[in-house]
């Protein structure tokens, strides 16, 4: 496995950003894997937002679902984002260990560094439904091991990257 860097933080704050900027100082062209789904017009906003921001030289892949599938080749890679990925997975009722399985099999595959981009969702209060808990639940389960297969993980606090590992 190539060199492998995890970047968690809360909500706008500053994880895409930094990611990118992790990536662009490899030579292009990079890969932007993008599991977010337009269901609606805000989020297809925050989408068009994402890509505005991208200099040249990105090519995106949309994979909502088949992650794995996504990290072939030999092209620096940035996933955003892990939760979104693993929300379309529990929406659609898949096997998240399966999937979780398929995942490291591919980050295991990879020969050029990757940088995966996830919320950290486990530092609020206890959700008041079970299919919230569930995500939180398998969010802190899917950090857990990416964390310790990672080289690097970087936590963002208000824009500010604090070095975990």
């Amino acid at each position: 496995m190539s060199a492998l860097t995890l970047v968690l933080g809360g909500a706008r704050s500053g994880k895409s950003l930094y990611a990118e900027g992790l990536v662009t100082a490899l030579p292009a062209p990079w890969v932007y894997v993008a599991t977010a789904q337009a269901f609606d017009d805000e989020m297809r906003a925050r989408i068009a937002e994402h890509r505005a921001r991208r200099a040249e030289g990105w090519r995106t892949l949309e994979a909502p679902l088949d992650l794995p599938a996504a990290l072939a080749g030999d092209r620096p890679v940035l996933v955003d984002c892990l939760t979104l990925w693993l929300t379309n997975l529990l929406l659609g009722e898949h096997d998240i260990a399966a999937a979780t399985s398929a995942l490291e099999a591919a980050l295991d595959r990879r020969t050029a560094p990757t940088v995966l981009v996830s919320n950290e969702v486990g530092l609020g209060i206890v959700p008041d439904n079970a299919l919230a808990r569930r995500f939180r639940d398998e969010a802190g389960r899917l950090h857990r091991l990416l964390a310790a297969r990672a080289q690097n993980v970087v936590f963002m606090v208000a824009g500010l990257p604090m070095r975990v590992k």
